[in-house]
């Protein structure tokens, strides 16, 4: 269970993204896709298109970390608005953030992202 501090926002991109990318990838793409600052502290999660990957990115004191979980079968399903699916990236909640990771669905609206 990833258990992050309050302070801590998490960042969902809502496209898909090239999962050959490693640190300084995501983190370009947090700052130029995302207009954000991945130095900042909060958490940002990439989505591969097929569905069976997520990485998030974030810094602690020392640099940048990395996570990811591939699945063995089955896809991470992301649902969000037609407002939100214009954006960049949606901030999520940590609880989102694990339902995601453990259920495998984040449903907040009506709209799937298609894998």
């Amino acid at each position: 269970m990833l258990t992050l501090p309050s302070s801590v926002r998490v960042f969902l991109a809502t496209s898909p993204c090239d999962m050959r990318r490693q640190f300084d990838g995501l983190a370009a793409l947090v700052r130029s896709g995302m207009e954000r600052d991945p130095r900042s502290g909060d958490l940002y999660v990439f989505r591969n298109k097929r569905g069976d990957l997520l990485k998030a990115l974030f810094v602690d004191a020392h640099g940048y970390c990395m996570l990811a979980k591939r699945l063995d079968r089955g896809t991470f399903c992301v649902m969000f608005d037609q407002a939100q699916l214009t954006q960049s990236a949606v901030e999520v909640s940590a609880s989102e953030l694990a339902q995601l990771l453990t259920q495998l669905t984040l449903d907040r609206a009506q709209t799937a992202i298609s894998a």
